[in-house]
């Protein structure tokens, strides 16, 4: 089995710069090549509908690189037909229950799946059709479509990605029509590798409700480890991406069970013999207890979670599901910034 991936350049926050995923291929040799930060790839509906059997080099490639499924994102190329679609359903359930992240590529375009199918699989992540976005913004009827699929993902919880991003222009239109994630060749690194995003227009539409987004719509993918990683694996993930704010560490559930903040932890391998007293020790030592909010929390709710423990006040948020696993993160640092709009 070959599995392609839909990245040509880092996924890209449009929000903040931050460096989401990188692209990363596995061959049919089984290699798989890619960043520690989550890897995202293309997975044909064909491979999904001929059983857990054809799924089976995917997973040992993953073994074979010590990389745990809920470190990548898996995005659905194609569709099926209706007497396929509960098969497919069934199989996207089962790669879900194992760790893996679910998206769908190609959205809104004419082969991507259709809007019922989609709303039906509870999706992560929504790739909108490439050639949507390369006739934005000067095809007003792209942008409908584009606000459509929007609207659809803020109704399931998912996200919206805009692949092949080419011009300035094309971030203003997405950025103002709610997607956050992009990828293309004007956000790709530049000489000095750092990834550089056009800076949003002001905002003059309606303020929203005055609690806010919820938190689900601020979402981050988080970094994880094993809860019991050991704390030089927690030193090398922060220092492959300087963007990596925390590293969660989690159950075979998914469910948060320590967070370490990226200066406090870093701080203590910078005391003398730090790495001799922590390096081989379990992570969790270092770990304080995860803040966790459900994805359903308004923006101002999360923010006074945030503010209960004055020495923690920036640390990041865990953003749980109805069965408490690791959906992904929020900064309060965009919280901060969504409230003062508000105010605005």
């Amino acid at each position: 089995m070959y599995v392609s991936s839909l990245l040509t350049s880092p996924l890209v926050d449009l929000d903040n710069g931050a460096v989401l995923a990188h692209a990363a291929v596995v061959d049919n040799t089984g290699t798989l090549r890619a960043a520690p930060l989550p890897m995202m790839m293309e997975l044909p509906v064909g491979v999904i509908l001929s059983g857990a059997g054809a799924l089976a080099p995917l997973h040992e490639a993953l073994r074979r690189a010590g990389r745990h499924p809920r470190e990548a994102i898996l995005l659905v190329t194609g569709t099926c037909q209706e007497p396929e679609r509960r098969l497919l359903k069934v199989g996207l359930d089962g790669l879900r229950t194992i760790g893996y992240l679910l998206g769908f590529a190609g959205v809104g375009g004419s082969g991507g799946a259709p809007l019922d199918l989609i709303g039906d699989c509870s999706p992560y992540l929504l790739a909108l059709d490439g050639e949507l976005v390369a006739r934005i913004p000067g095809d007003h009827r792209a942008a409908a479509v584009a606000r459509a699929v929007v609207t659809l993902a803020r109704g399931i919880g998912a996200h919206v990605m805009a692949p092949g991003v080419e011009r300035e222009a094309q971030v203003a239109v997405v950025r103002g029509l709610g997607v956050r994630l992009a990828h293309g060749p004007l956000l790709a690194p530049g000489p000095d590798g750092k990834v550089r995003v056009p800076l949003p227009a002001a905002d003059e539409s309606p303020t929203a409700m005055m609690l806010g987004p919820r938190v689900q719509e601020l979402l981050l993918p988080a970094v994880t480890l094993p809860e019991k990683a050991k704390a030089e694996e927690v030193v090398a993930a922060f220092g492959h991406e300087p963007t990596i704010t925390s590293v969660i560490l989690v159950d075979e559930y998914q469910r948060p069970k320590g967070s370490l903040d990226r200066s406090r932890f870093l701080l203590s391998f910078a005391a003398r013999y730090g790495h001799a007293l922590h390096g081989s020790k379990p992570a969790q030592r270092l770990a304080d207890p995860p803040r966790t909010v459900p994805r359903t929390t308004p923006a101002i709710a999360a923010m006074q979670a945030a503010s209960r423990d004055a020495s923690r006040v920036y640390d990041d948020l865990v953003v749980t599901d109805e069965l408490n696993r690791c959906l992904g993160i929020v900064r309060v640092s965009d919280l901060i910034r969504e409230l003062a709009t508000l105010r605005a």
